[in-house]
């Protein structure tokens, strides 16, 4: 099977063609996804964000409902400090807190309009969805995977 580094690598040309330039690297936590993302980060120089951790240093002094309407925007200025054409987003649970009122996978496609983004994804795709999260946690969503490129270690 082909590493996980390398389904990604390969997947970046495919998605410059297409309107979400949104490439979701899905597995349950400790799938390997951060690792994968890591090594795609050394082989090609694309930085590596941990979306957990900059958006929660923006948002220290909002309040609640600074927060939630800030979010898309400070998001959007983190990826635009990336130069050029690709961004690796890591540890993004927190676009799936409850309190931020956020649809993280539109956050993620409107990101992707401009620049290709690769995330890690925790979660599954089965039957045509992807859902992050179990059905009985706080977080837990469900899409369909339509025009969504998907990378699957299961795969």
């Amino acid at each position: 099977m082909e590493p996980l580094s390398d389904q990604i690598i390969g997947k970046i040309n495919q998605a410059a063609e297409l309107y979400h330039r949104l490439i979701l690297v899905i597995a349950p936590s400790g799938g390997g996804k951060t690792e994968a993302l890591q090594e795609v980060q050394k082989r090609t120089g694309t930085p590596l964000i941990n979306v957990n951790l900059e958006l929660s240093r923006r948002m220290l002094d909002l309040t609640e409902r600074q927060r939630a309407l800030q979010l898309p925007r400070l998001l959007g200025d983190i990826v635009a400090t990336v130069s050029g054409e690709v961004a690796l987003l890591d540890n993004i649970e927190i676009l799936f807190d409850p309190h931020l009122k956020q649809d993280p996978l539109r956050l993620l496609q409107g990101l992707s309009r401009n620049k290709t983004i690769i995330t890690a994804w925790n979660g599954s795709f089965l039957n045509g969805y992807i859902t992050y999260a179990k059905p009985d946690h706080l977080e837990y969503k469900r899409y369909p995977a339509n025009n969504i490129l998907i990378i699957n270690p299961k795969e």
